[in-house]
């Protein structure tokens, strides 16, 4: 029986879109872009807005900084101690349109020497882990092919 795919945080991206995007919120008042969304308020200190309407992020950045993750990190962290750990690439991105930094994992295989400071990324969908009912998925950042054309 296949395994259930489900986002790891409900609503932050859609796993099934053909045009793989995170989903944030912008205020209607003031404009700000909000990731991780905010459905309730505002959170400028200069507005008092409350409605606020989903919209999808760009796709692109650039990397403003990264590291590796060289550690188990704790639970609630899905891993499993019998296991070799195997280390990961964190990378925080600056997103082409919003100019908001959002933090995420490198695909698989991509290390900080694949991610120097202002190059730019993609992102693409991932999985964070399967158990035996379930792939969680989550979102990737990997170094940008070659484009020439495409929007953000």
């Amino acid at each position: 029986m296949p395994r259930l795919r489900k986002p790891v945080v409900a609503g932050w991206f859609d796993q099934d879109a053909t045009d793989f995007r995170l989903r944030g919120t912008r205020c209607r008042d003031c404009g700000a872009v909000f990731f991780p969304r905010e459905d309730s308020f505002c959170r400028n200190p200069g507005c008092a807005g409350v409605v606020l309407d989903e919209v999808p992020l760009s796709r692109h950045g650039t990397v403003w900084s990264c590291t590796d993750g060289r550690y188990r990190p704790p639970a609630p962290y899905p891993s499993d101690p019998d296991t070799p750990w195997e280390p990961y690439t964190l990378v925080a991105v600056e997103l082409a349109a919003e100019r908001m930094v959002v933090l995420g994992q490198a695909a698989p295989g991509v290390t900080v020497a694949d991610l120097p400071v202002g190059s730019e990324v993609e992102l693409v969908p991932g999985v964070l882990y399967e158990d035996a009912d379930t792939t969680w998925t989550t979102w990737h950042w990997r170094p940008a092919a070659a484009r020439s054309g495409e929007a953000s």
